[in-house]
């Protein structure tokens, strides 16, 4: 039987930016296709607008960022996620995150 796709809002995983470090150079912005960061026109910086679309386990933003301004929760511990929400999937368990909190 084949695993269930795992829900990708039940997983915490998004970059952070550091916004003592960045540069506001948008390397970041225009290298994520997934449309993660949004400009901050007013601040000239960028913004995670939409955490939910970057790719799990993808840290790429992270690499091109050439003042290292960009940080991501480990991956040891999206592993661990990843395990924990598919033990609880195949268990039948169906309750959501807002119970969870």
């Amino acid at each position: 039987m084949a695993r269930s796709k795992l829900p990708r809002d039940r997983l915490y995983w998004q970059p952070e930016i550091d916004t003592d470090v960045c540069i506001g150079d948008r390397q970041c912005v225009d290298f994520c296709k997934n449309e993660v960061f949004e400009w901050d026109e007013v601040n000239s910086r960028p913004i995670v607008k939409q955490p939910l679309n970057c790719v799990l386990g993808c840290t790429a933003c992270a690499d091109i960022c050439p003042v290292q301004a960009i940080r991501f929760p480990s991956t040891d511990g999206l592993r661990i996620q990843m395990r924990k929400l598919r033990q609880e999937i195949d268990a039948g368990g169906s309750h959501d995150r807002e119970t969870d909190q």
